[in-house]
């Protein structure tokens, strides 16, 4: 799958905002900790994508009821659900300089994960938190995600690379007081 960059400006995959917030102090620490055992970006790319997936639970799997969209409060309040974690994951690498793009996938629901810009080429990475049946990993050589879409089952990979998070994943997001409410309204697609 050819994958799309919704702007054509690189920087764009680097800048800051009110959800990828990685000028917060939080952020800065979380980076600054990470980047002293990397050697290379590269390393510190692997070791930030473990972190949110290993050390920040996906709500859903934890039953944590709090909701999450800002990097900055999911590394405070340790949780979030697939869209938040890539907030966080994108805010950690492009602290360190490394272009991060959000990218979305169609199942039941839209599904959240980031894409990272090595050697010249987007490379989609999941943050989602592994579990049984789950098993995403780091790669640059190939996928390694949690799911692979069914297109008999009009699953699909949507190509487009957005700078920022979805509109239709970011109001949802805001807009619910608890993750059982949240889990009624998230987008079917995009």
């Amino acid at each position: 799958m050819e994958l799309i960059q919704n702007t054509p400006d690189l920087s764009a995959y680097l800048a800051a905002d009110e959800v990828i917030d990685h000028d917060h102090p939080l952020v800065r620490q979380a980076a600054a900790r990470l980047a002293r055992d990397a050697e290379d970006s590269y390393a510190y790319a692997r070791l930030a994508f473990e972190f949110v997936r290993d050390t920040i639970p996906h709500s859903q799997d934890s039953g944590d009821p709090r909701v999450t969209w800002r990097a900055s409060d999911v590394l405070e309040q340790g949780t979030g659900i697939c869209y938040a974690k890539s907030h966080a994951l994108a805010a950690l690498l492009r602290a360190e300089d490394i272009p991060t793009a959000l990218c979305y996938q169609k199942f039941d629901e839209v599904h959240g994960l980031v894409a990272v810009r090595f050697n010249g080429a987007w490379h989609r990475q999941d943050p989602r938190g592994n579990k049984p049946g789950v098993d995403a990993q780091f790669s640059l050589d190939g996928e390694r995600l949690a799911w692979v879409p069914d297109l008999e089952s009009n699953e699909l990979d949507y190509p487009v690379l957005y700078a920022e998070p979805h509109p239709a994943v970011l109001s949802v997001l805001k807009a619910a007081p608890d993750r059982s409410s949240l889990w009624k309204t998230l987008p079917t697609e995009l």
